[in-house]
């Protein structure tokens, strides 16, 4: 028999189950409400991408023998049909945090970029990264696969740029017409090799011609076994470049954007925001500067718990970082590049946790490679 209950008091616990199923609501869709229709059926609405969570939370009304109607909206949402994976296909794309160009600007997508396509609303659409992260693009920049299409690609020969920026031509000539700017990170198929070029295929159906010696092979790139110093030497080839909140290339950048950016280019994959940089990788006692290594990654806030920007150690105190734009800052105080404001609350080291939760090389990523 169902059970009357308090309906303010189940729908506080409610959210309180919310909230320990998804903490950080940037990677997962969890938003849950119920509805007293006053009848004895209360409704359970709103929608997840986590089947799991779905579960749990009808679990907990059954539990308490609450009468109830379920319309939990699971995603991917059903409208999609089978083409629930997707492909970046502009050089930069970028993602906001609601359907709309007046929504804030919360990430960017690089070209060739795997993505879960969640749902879809008035020519946008929300996607998942690899990072987890989610986010709304629009849907003409997108090039969207079913799963067959998705492990057709993740065997294909691909390529990514390797320079900081670039065109793509409509013949093996840097005197071509332009068919595409390109960036750092941006992956894309390959038909074949013309001379020094490469004949390439952007996600929707474009194609052009790079540099071969501007790209590597995805097996080479995402072979790589990275070191501070080719972290850094390509952390310091964006010295300069202006800052964006939300920006994730080399076009503009913000800070957390910056060093998930620059791992990137050494086939590793980091969490997108500093916030969530912060819990992965092995803690250092940044306290004493000797115990820092190149390629740390350097916290700041007013607290461990409230982290707003992130840098990269260099050495001798000093650290680049994203700020107004790509430069140098330092942990001493009365340093010229010292800012009293910016305080260090935390830091991270990233290369000897590779493949541990937050840090994962894109070669073990089941949305990149093919995983034995």
């Amino acid at each position: 028999m169902a059970q009357k209950v308090n309906f303010k008091t189940l729908s506080g616990e409610l959210k309180t189950l919310e909230k320990r199923l998804v903490p950080d609501k940037r990677l997962a869709v969890l938003d849950v409400e119920l509805k007293d229709t006053l009848n004895p059926v209360i409704t359970l609405s709103g929608e997840t991408s986590l089947p799991e969570a779905k579960k749990e939370i009808n679990s907990f009304l059954n539990d308490r023998r609450i009468a109830f109607a379920d319309s939990l909206r699971l995603l991917p949402d059903s409208s999609l049909g089978d083409k629930t994976w997707a492909l970046g296909s502009l050089s930069v794309l970028n993602m906001r945090a609601h359907p709309g160009h007046a929504s804030e600007l919360v990430s960017q997508v690089l070209m060739g970029t795997p993505m879960k396509v969640l749902d879809g609303q008035n020519g946008w659409l929300r996607v998942q990264t690899p990072d987890n992260y989610i986010g709304w693009v629009e849907s003409d920049g997108i090039h969207r696969l079913n799963l067959k299409e998705m492990e057709q690609w993740k065997r294909s020969d691909r390529y990514i740029y390797n320079h900081l920026s670039g065109y793509v031509y409509d013949s093996p000539t840097l005197k071509g017409n332009i068919v595409s700017d390109i960036v750092l990170d941006d992956l894309f198929e390959v038909e074949s090799v013309v001379k020094d070029f490469l004949k390439i295929r952007i996600p929707d159906g474009r194609t052009g011609f790079v540099r071969k010696s501007d790209c590597l092979s995805f097996t080479e790139w995402s072979n790589l076994e990275p070191n501070a110093h080719s972290v850094l030497s390509v952390a310091k080839q964006l010295t300069g470049f202006p800052y964006l909140w939300g920006g994730l290339s080399s076009k503009a950048i913000d800070c957390s954007g910056f060093v998930k950016l620059v791992y990137f280019s050494q086939g590793v994959i980091l969490a997108r925001d500093a916030s969530q940089q912060a819990r992965h990788g092995e803690s250092i006692n940044f306290s004493n500067i000797n115990n820092l290594q190149p390629g740390d990654l350097l916290f700041f806030g007013p607290s461990a718990q409230r982290i707003v920007h992130v840098g990269m150690y260099i050495e001798k105190g000093y650290f680049i970082h994203s700020s107004v734009k790509v430069g140098i800052g330092s942990l001493i105080p009365g340093d010229p590049k010292y800012n009293a404001a910016r305080k260090n609350v935390a830091a991270c080291r990233v290369l000897n946790s590779l493949d541990t939760e937050g840090i994962v090389r894109v070669k073990n990523h089941p949305w990149y490679s093919v995983q034995p």
